[in-house]
């Protein structure tokens, strides 16, 4: 764990409870290479856990209540360890309680705690801040209260070593707790995800691409390029809860429902375009965008394989393309990122990352081009929008602890 966020967040601790807390998580965020959309279509996804992280230091209190605080927030937010209610004057804690009921319902034994939260992850970014919190949420409650979950339920909870460390999560276990993470967005929050990012958090390996099929739930790693991977943050906040994310969701479910698949991810490109007449035209734009974006994920692995990153490059302006044209999840923002990327000699690839309707793009530059890259955009976005942006060049690492 960085010596930086950990302090952070003990200091932050410190600070408002008086003493010093007794255990801190780390979970990364997360950017998605190639795949937008498709995880909850079951389909694949090439991912990449970032060192941007929210932080999590706590400490069980013994009245039965739970206080959270946060760097990014003035106020802290208490609640009975047992009752899970939304606060529209604090939506960031709904991430929280949305975790902690489910836990609470898989049947895991917590009682009070405190808790200091520490982020470095951009919130709107399209980087995953509530997915890390999500995360950062079930494995500090893991150590205040262990358990272990497994796909028939809890067992037999982790013992603590001599200096009172719990063993990590197995894969399995990780696998689990991603599903938990998604249930609370999905059930608590009211954002129909699907498992991409919780998983990105849970399963990040330096230095590698998270491959990931959402049908089987199977997660590989590869290794990376050594190109720069530099996140363009467009200054237009995303907010999923509003609505657009869950209707790009309805459409594709009622594409492959129309269709006689059960997802997506059974529909050839052929087929699809064979039965056109069968959807709206909504329908098809988003089936054919999660079909196309699937194929560019299957060839885009195999363009890493043989290091042909100018190919890989390319899939990923096409896959922009098909987001703006056919998901229609992009803004006005993000295609001008995309196009001022395209125009520097250094950039091999440039794509909207995350749900999009703002957000940041995600650039694959060379690597010993990237400190001009960054001047190039810097320079051209704030002479087009007047806006001055700072890019980041973001580092793969391991997932969450």
């Amino acid at each position: 764990m960085s010596p930086h966020d950990f302090h952070e967040a003990q200091a932050l601790y410190k600070k408002h409870f008086h003493h010093t807390a007794l255990h801190t998580v780390r979970a990364p965020g997360r950017l998605e290479l190639l795949g937008n959309h498709t995880d909850y279509n079951a389909g694949l996804v090439m991912a990449l856990a970032v060192d941007r992280f929210i932080t999590v230091a706590a400490q069980p209190r013994t009245d039965g209540k739970i206080e959270l605080v946060s760097s990014l927030f003035a106020d802290s937010e208490v609640f009975p360890a047992d009752e899970f209610k939304k606060n529209p004057a604090a939506p960031w804690a709904d991430y929280v309680k949305g975790t902690l009921a489910q836990l609470h319902r898989r049947g895991v034994h917590f009682t009070g705690f405190n808790a200091a939260i520490h982020g470095t992850i951009p919130m709107g970014a399209g980087m995953s801040s509530s997915a890390a919190l999500e995360v950062a949420t079930a494995l500090v409650v893991r150590k205040l209260f262990p358990y272990r979950l497994t796909p028939g339920g809890l067992t037999t909870a982790p013992v603590r070593n001599q200096r009172g460390a719990l063993p990590p999560p197995s894969p399995e276990e990780r696998l689990e707790i991603a599903k938990l993470c998604q249930a609370a967005e999905n059930q608590f929050v009211g954002v129909q995800c699907g498992i991409l990012d919780q998983i990105s958090s849970l399963f990040g390996m330096a230095w590698s691409v998270i491959d990931i099929d959402c049908r089987s739930l199977t997660i590989e790693h590869a290794p990376m390029p050594g190109e720069a991977i530099i996140v363009c943050n467009s200054g237009v906040r995303h907010e999923l809860v509003g609505g657009e994310y869950n209707e790009l969701r309805a459409s594709c479910e009622s594409a492959a429902n129309k269709l006689g698949v059960k997802t997506l991810r059974s529909v050839a490109i052929p087929d699809l375009e064979a039965r056109r007449d069968h959807l709206t035209l909504r329908e098809y734009q988003c089936a054919r965008h999660v079909t196309g974006e699937i194929a560019r994920v299957v060839a885009g692995a195999r363009a890493l394989r043989e290091n042909d990153h100018e190919q890989f490059g390319h899939f990923m302006f096409q896959s922009h393309e098909s987001s703006r044209d056919l998901l229609r999840n992009s803004t006005t923002e993000l295609d001008l990122l995309v196009e001022l990327a395209r125009q520097h000699p250094g950039c091999l690839g440039a794509r909207l990352t995350g749900g999009g309707f703002g957000g940041a793009t995600i650039n694959l530059v060379r690597h010993h081009q990237a400190a001009d890259f960054i001047t190039h955009m810097q320079q051209a976005y704030e002479k087009a929008r007047n806006i001055r942006i700072t890019p980041m060049v973001c580092q793969m690492v391991d997932g969450a602890e």
